[in-house]
């Protein structure tokens, strides 16, 4: 009998433990691996409609809901391909940019629920983040796929970015690394037409990414200092560092703050107030591994 994609993903459900996603497996749990209701929250789709990708009656899902599928089951590169091809569609060819999350770095996240660490991919698209992340910047679920990517965001509202409140730094050394990595980008991925296309775009709206873009910009990313405006607790100071991981091509953007400082108490009110827990389920909406 040939397989179709609910029966794969009924599999690879199964075989996922709650603690591989961050969540806290309680006695008396009768669910193998993930529970539905926990897959569609991790992928941003509805319980309903993963519902019916199992039992045959959704047909034909988008490749961005595949996506998501994949990275909230941390299906491996071959196995992500199969969910494709299961589900009528071609999978991402050589030449475009991954908006694959290896399974190492998802239950790395999974772990480092206390920081606000996001996931961005060649063209600095976010696709997922912990809840630190929402609560210190602002919930990116409500966006859209365009307008998670940082580098439209940045040359459109400035350095805030994709944050919901201003974000202060230092200088424009973002716009020109940005710049930088979207050309190196290209040079990796010459075919992907969102890629050429936001070039493009940038290029027709901003004057400085064009000024940057002309001259060549370089601009290798550095740890910098942030100071995030926070509407509940005013100022919070915060280090950002951009971590690279080797074998995929995404980025790895992780704020953290000084132990025992007062912006360290700042942040532990927000965990608090939002119902953030280390050590438990992550909560509704929170958008770890989120459709893009």
């Amino acid at each position: 009998m040939d397989e179709t994609l609910g029966t794969a993903l009924r599999r690879w459900r199964d075989r996922l433990s709650p603690t591989d996603v961050g969540r806290t497996s309680r006695p008396g749990r009768r669910a193998v691996g993930l529970r539905r209701e926990e897959l569609a929250e991790l992928a941003g789709l509805s319980v309903d409609y993963v519902v019916r990708l199992e039992q045959g009656r959704a047909t034909s899902p988008s490749a961005q809901v595949v996506a998501s599928l994949a990275r909230a089951l941390q299906l491996q590169p071959v196995e992500r391909d199969h969910a494709y091809r299961l589900a009528g569609l071609l999978p991402p060819q050589e030449g475009t940019i991954s908006t694959h999350v290896p399974a190492g770095v998802q239950r790395m996240l999974a772990r480092l629920g206390e920081f606000p660490v996001g996931v961005f991919s060649a063209d600095w698209t976010l696709l997922s983040w912990t809840p630190a992340w929402a609560v210190l910047l602002g919930d990116p679920s409500a966006r859209s796929h365009d307008q998670r990517n940082l580098v439209r965001a940045v040359f459109a509202a400035g350095p805030s970015g994709l944050a919901a409140w201003p974000v202060l730094q230092d200088g424009d050394a973002l716009d020109a690394a940005l710049v930088a990595d979207l050309r190196t980008a290209l040079v990796a991925y010459p075919r992907d037409r969102g890629l050429l296309g936001l070039v493009e775009e940038l290029r027709s709206t901003s004057a400085e990414f064009t000024r940057l873009w002309d001259e060549g910009a370089v601009g290798p990313h550095v740890s910098s200092r942030k100071t995030v405006v926070h509407p509940q607790v005013g100022e919070v100071v915060c280090d950002c560092d951009v971590l690279t991981v080797p074998g995929c091509d995404v980025r790895l953007v992780v704020y953290t703050v000084a132990a025992g400082s007062p912006d360290a108490e700042k942040l532990e009110f927000l965990r608090v107030t939002n119902g953030l827990r280390t050590d438990g389920p992550l909560p509704p909406g929170s958008g770890l591994f989120s459709t893009p």
